[in-house]
């Protein structure tokens, strides 16, 4: 992993650790999301699928909720890497992209239940964090 220098002063980016074990579950072994869930709750790209395969099926509730609790997940793991609650947060670190996905699921399902202050910070943090991750999932 190359580690770029900030020129404009502001925070580093934050790379989540990644879970082997959880990758493995999804891939090698085939594990459905739920189950990979309930072994890793931690893990935000489990809860990421769980909302986007809700949220395809029309449960869009159900999506809101498994998308708000890998974002609070996510969050908490943030912090524990060194985030301050601002900066770059990299879509090419592939750890970091189960919390950038629950943050656009979570934005989504927002604006189907009419939640458009929630809708509208959710973006903007998606794209303060990685304009790269918002160019990608605002579709």
């Amino acid at each position: 992993m190359t580690t770029h220098k900030n020129l404009l002063g502001g925070p580093d980016p934050t790379y989540l650790p990644e879970n082997e074990e959880a990758y493995r579950l999804l891939g090698e072994e085939s594990q459905p999301p739920v189950e990979v869930a309930a072994k890793h709750p931690t893990f935000s790209l489990a809860w990421a699928m769980l909302a986007d395969d809700a949220f395809e099926a029309g449960r869009v509730v159900e999506s809101y909720a498994y998308a708000r609790t890998g974002y609070h997940r996510g969050l908490d793991s943030l912090r524990r890497a060194g985030w301050k609650g601002h900066g770059p947060i990299p879509w090419d670190h592939r750890a970091n992209r189960g919390f950038l996905r629950c943050l656009a699921a979570l934005a989504r399902a927002a604006g189907e239940i009419n939640e458009k202050d929630e809708t509208e910070r959710c973006w903007q943090f998606l794209k303060d964090s990685s304009a790269e991750a918002y160019t990608e999932l605002k579709r």
